[in-house]
């Protein structure tokens, strides 16, 4: 029997921390922290684990039976239209400070994270860059 996609959100999360962890040396800025190993997927999400740059936590992943949803804590505009344009399903949190929901609805869609990942890493680099020019 032939799977077509996987569905998962449990291994979408997976599959995404391996990315973010392991595969492109532009994310070598970013780790994975405060994972949790035996995560339960539930309805509203629960947290697998965080992303974190410089020890400070950028995203939280969380997961549900059926996807995983990537909150982006920090530079919300730029992840958000990052993976909008990979056609990801994007919308905003209203909390304060405001945050980017991302859902990953498809291992094949975890891919299409990586250009939000990587707007989030150029974005905290001219963050950095500018501090250091201050």
């Amino acid at each position: 029997m032939v799977v077509d996609s996987l569905s998962d959100g449990t291994r979408i999360a997976q599959l995404l921390a391996s990315e973010v962890t392991g595969h492109e040396d532009a994310f070598s800025v970013l780790s994975v922290v405060d994972s949790d190993p035996d995560v339960e997927p539930t309805d509203d999400g629960a947290l697998a684990y965080a992303v974190a740059a410089d020890g400070e936590r950028v995203a939280e992943v969380y997961v549900q039976p059926d996807r995983a949803r990537v909150e982006f804590l920090a530079h919300p505009d730029v992840t958000a239209e990052a993976a909008s344009e990979a056609g990801l399903r994007v919308r905003p949190k209203a909390v304060r400070p405001p945050r980017t929901l991302v859902f990953v609805e498809d291992g094949a869609q975890v891919k299409w994270t990586l250009p939000a990942f990587r707007a989030l890493v150029a974005a905290l680099d001219a963050g950095e860059r500018e501090e250091d020019e201050g």
